[in-house]
């Protein structure tokens, strides 16, 4: 019910700012997960539809009505919608596709529900610990894989970004002078990456859980204040409650009973809920988290430095780590001509789109076959392109990223590591 009621919540939210509009509508371009290429906008109608679909299936999961089909298609819609342009990739999206997943097999409409009104022979009190425990464990590899990547040299030894992010705050109420302090900076990185680390274990334990809890919705509500983040915090604030007892959740919907007028039934009902291929379940549960646990650590398979390459960065639980920034021009040359001439992202793309694209190799590479396939359409068969792109990292100095002499439109984009990025240098 907390899944489903911060969904909507964030589902109109995103329809009221308009950012159907500025981020799928308005594009001429957009930039595709490899292997997702066939991920297309369906144009307005179809991505209207989607987020309505999105709102109706949120609905269901709230009230419980049809509520698998609620959960699939909420999941479908969701998933679609966030692989249509890796430019509005956020951490908690990923994280919503896969508890939206997970619940498709949890039996949460077994009671409390319109399913379980409609159908009170199907109604249960109690499912198996497994469902609950999948849900705890995504969480917790969450928390603990960002505290993980929050121990680097450039996070611990100099509190970095937070020295950044935290001056331009100095007029809040209160706290606003404490901001420009750099020992604040420090308190900041090193709590964040212990809470981040110890925030999974004490709310796994009875005793520390309240404490725990506690702790999130302070985190995560000052995040909120400081960080421009939107629904992240809520929904972790929310997710969290998953880690409450039995006893807890009892409460709290015999209280909703009670608001509702709804009479607790005197019939007795079946024990523990169990699915016809339970097995099957389990492994998939199983298979998930494995999944999850491994695939933040492809990072290892590349050479150079992480948060420079960005190689093995998305999917893997690097929350706000890095202030990074960019510069790109592409020059052109047409080999039957010999002329040569510059191009500029921000004839094609949006502000948001150009300033993503400026500091991701993948995005780069996307972007010059865009640009490749707009020259081919203007009679410029074989066009060359190469790119001039400056980086700063963490507040440092510019520093050239991508080979400029490297013709792009030669390349393709794969799994493999890209030669083409230069490497990292301090100086």
């Amino acid at each position: 019910m907390f899944f489903g009621t911060i969904m909507l919540i964030s589902v109109l939210r995103f329809v009221s700012n308009g950012w159907i509009e500025t981020q799928y509508l308005e594009p001429v371009f957009h930039f595709p997960y490899y292997g997702f290429e066939w991920i297309k906008p369906l144009g307005s109608m179809g991505i209207y539809g989607l987020f309505a679909l999105m709102v109706l299936a949120a609905t269901g999961i709230i009230i419980g009505f049809q509520y698998r089909l609620s959960a699939l298609f909420f999941f479908l819609a969701f998933t679609y919608v966030e692989l249509i342009d890796k430019t509005n990739y956020l951490n908690h999206y990923y994280f919503v596709s896969i508890i939206a997943f997970v619940l498709i097999a949890v039996p949460a409409h077994r009671n409390f529900s319109v399913d379980a009104l409609l159908s009170p022979g199907k109604t249960v009190q109690r499912v198996s610990y497994g469902y609950v425990l999948i849900i705890r464990l995504l969480l917790s590899l969450v928390y603990f894989y960002a505290g993980l990547a929050k121990l680097n040299s450039d996070w611990m030894l100099e509190a970095l970004p937070l020295k950044i992010w935290l001056p331009p705050h100095t007029g809040l109420p209160l706290i606003g002078p404490l901001m420009d302090e750099t020992w604040v900076a420090y308190a900041f990185s090193w709590f964040g990456a212990i809470y981040d680390l110890s925030i999974p274990f004490l709310l796994f334990y009875r005793k520390t859980r309240p404490y725990a809890f506690g702790a999130v919705v302070l985190f995560h509500l000052s995040t909120w204040l400081l960080f421009p983040i939107g629904m992240f915090p809520f929904i972790m604030i929310l997710a969290t409650t998953i880690f409450f007892s039995q006893e807890t959740h009892e409460r709290v919907l015999s209280t909703l009973k009670g608001v509702l007028k709804i009479r607790k039934k005197t019939t007795q009902l079946a024990t523990t809920y169990q699915a016809k291929n339970q097995w099957l379940i389990w492994i998939l549960f199983a298979a998930l988290f494995i999944f999850q646990a491994v695939f933040p650590w492809r990072f290892l398979a590349y050479p150079g430095k992480l948060f420079w390459t960005e190689q093995g960065y998305r999917f893997s639980w690097r929350v706000m780590l890095m202030e990074k920034a960019g510069y790109a021009i592409f020059h052109v040359r047409d080999p039957a001509s010999g002329k040569e001439w510059e191009a500029y992202a921000n004839d094609y793309l949006t502000p948001m789109q150009e300033k993503q694209m400026a500091t991701q190799p993948d995005m780069i590479l996307q972007f010059v076959h865009f640009l490749e396939k707009q020259l081919q359409d203007q009679g410029i068969t074989d066009p060359e392109i190469r790119a001039e792109v400056y980086v700063s990292l963490n507040g440092r100095g510019s520093r050239l990223f991508i080979d400029p002499e490297v013709d792009l439109t030669d390349k393709k984009d794969s799994f493999k590591h890209k030669d083409w990025i230069l490497p990292y240098t301090d100086r």
